[in-house]
């Protein structure tokens, strides 16, 4: 017997009995169904997260800061101290599974534009590296190598500017300061000892203001100031641009936040306050956390608790998915109590093939065809449920729930890829072969002339 006359013969028996049929495959689509979306919400909770904690940092980067060592009563040991200098970004570089190294100047700077004035953090960084960092602006460009310092600021920088005369911030009248940082000229003072110094003397101290500097804008960060990312807050520059800068301002004096030889003069070269070491994956994190480490310095990541974030929402989607297989395994069961009804309506039926000299195998494989078909169309229902119950669980309470879980708004609490679909129908098929199979061995054994005789 042909495949096709097999496919006609199982299709044209489940039509016979049609409300049999729909009220079994209605019990696989509610299976399929539950399991796919069980398992599209904890896909989508993991998606949502794991986008929150992106825009806390990338998830593979690494962060290097100077380790000291300590003597016994506890103060630093200068001699052991490790500085974070050229030669060991260098070093970094060759390091195995590395994809770059970003060193990072840092350095407060004094802002004044009109009334309003900011004490903030400036950040120097690779330029050519910066494009990699996940910089998106909204105004403006980043920095260019090569080219004179100009600041790329946060998109919420505006917020920590603050009345000069009222000392108010916006957060204290809810008003942005107004200041266009793009277009306005901003004064920009890096010597804010100095500054602070000048602003509250000491009794009998007399001092001048230090000297102001106008720095252009390359470009700002997109967002407004209620928009929070990695980039938010601080103001970012090309490393060689803000070195050249920093000596020229202050010449042969100590930089603020550099160290100093024990005579209290200044070293040749500018040491790094941080260095960015990004991994190729984030299974590379821990390793290259470690080896940097048994290097000497503190190198930490937001890498290992990221795993242990991924470990439990992957406990979460094996729950989410047993619930949703319980619906299955009861549809099975459902296929199977069928399938043995139709063999034991169908026994002189099967006797009369048997006589007739049809194959054992044909004769399995149709009941176990009945099955699958039973399966197959329960799972591509199934299919269309889910997505109609994941549209409504995104759009109907995907906010609400985003919100209670303190993710972003808009974030997709169901989401339902393209391998799920095609597992879904796999699946289902095969429930319905697996819960055919015992049935059809039943028909393959019954006797021929039993089954003749059978009314």
């Amino acid at each position: 017997m042909r495949f096709t006359d097999l496919l006609r013969m199982s299709l044209n028996s489940l039509m016979k009995r049609k409300v049999r049929t729909i009220l079994t495959v209605l019990g696989v689509v509610i299976g399929t169904a539950s399991i796919v979306v069980m398992i599209s919400l904890g896909l989508g909770l993991s998606n949502a997260i794991m986008s929150d904690l992106e825009s806390y940092g990338s998830i593979t980067a690494i962060t290097v800061r100077e380790s000291y060592g300590y003597n016994d009563s506890g103060s630093k040991k200068e001699s052991e101290q490790k500085r974070l200098d050229d030669d060991l970004v260098e070093e970094l570089k060759q390091l195995p599974h590395v994809t770059f190294v970003a060193p990072q100047l840092q350095t407060n700077v004094m802002l004044k534009s009109g009334l309003y004035e900011c004490n903030e953090q400036l950040t120097g960084i690779p330029a050519e590296i910066m494009g990699q960092m996940g910089f998106k602006p909204g105004q403006g460009d980043i920095p260019k190598p090569g080219e004179k310092l100009q600041f790329y600021y946060g998109n919420q920088v505006l917020t920590d500017f603050y009345n000069a005369k009222t000392n108010a911030y916006y957060w204290d009248t809810g008003v942005l300061p107004d200041v266009d940082l793009m277009n306005d000229t901003i004064f920009v003072i890096f010597d804010t000892d100095a500054y602070w110094r000048w602003k509250y003397p000491s009794e009998g101290e007399v001092t001048q203001p230090p000297k102001k500097y106008v720095i252009p804008a390359s470009g700002v960060e997109q967002g407004d100031e209620n928009t929070w990312s990695e980039h938010s807050y601080g103001i970012y520059c090309d490393l060689e641009a803000l070195k050249t800068e920093l000596k020229r301002v202050f010449k042969n004096k100590p930089i603020p936040g550099q160290p100093t030889t024990k005579t209290g003069k200044p070293y040749k070269q500018l040491f790094y306050s941080a260095i960015i070491v990004n991994a190729e994956t984030l299974d590379d994190v821990e390793e290259l956390t470690n080896t940097i480490n048994n290097m000497g310095y503190q190198a930490y990541s937001n890498g290992e608790w990221v795993k242990q974030e991924q470990q439990t929402l992957g406990y979460i989607q094996a729950v989410l998915g047993g619930i949703g297989a319980v619906s299955l395994l009861v549809a099975a069961i459902g296929i199977t109590n069928t399938m043995m009804m139709s063999i034991y309506e169908r026994t002189k039926e099967i006797g009369v093939m048997k006589v007739l000299g049809c194959d054992l195998g044909n004769i399995r494989s149709l009941f176990m065809l009945e099955a699958a078909y039973i399966g197959f169309i329960g799972g591509i229902v199934g299919l269309v449920l889910s997505y109609t119950l994941s549209f409504l669980i995104n759009h109907v309470t995907g906010d609400m729930l985003a919100n209670e879980m303190g993710l972003a708004e808009g974030a997709g609490i169901s989401y339902i890829p393209f391998w799920l679909v095609l597992l879904a129908i796999v699946f289902s098929t095969m429930v319905g072969m697996v819960a055919g199979f015992f049935p059809a061995r039943r028909a393959m054994r019954l006797s021929p002339l039993a089954a003749i005789r059978n009314e």
